[in-house]
């Protein structure tokens, strides 16, 4: 059999909010969900520190992170790719 296996492994997309440290970059996903008492749609965010070993990634760009085993107390995905270029202001 030679079937394309398919990952296990969770994907996310999310903006960048700080590219600052070396090969790490901070990714703020936000995802909507209905309140479970008042049924209102609300905004719920997480912040994921993510691999990024190229230094590749911007302040403002919207990147995928995919997870992985860990590769630091506080990471534990990796920055797999370019969904969509920072705007130059």
């Amino acid at each position: 059999m030679t079937e394309a296996k398919t990952s296990l492994k969770r994907t996310l997309i999310g903006k960048v909010v700080s590219a600052k440290r070396a090969k790490t970059v901070t990714v703020l996903v936000e995802r909507r969900v209905k309140h479970a008492l008042y049924g209102k749609i609300v905004a719920k965010s997480s912040k994921y520190h993510a691999h990024d070993e190229a230094g590749q990634y911007q302040l403002g760009d919207v990147i995928e992170i995919t997870e992985s085993r860990p590769i630091s107390k506080t990471k534990n995905w990796v920055a797999s790719r370019l969904v969509e270029k920072a705007a130059v202001v």
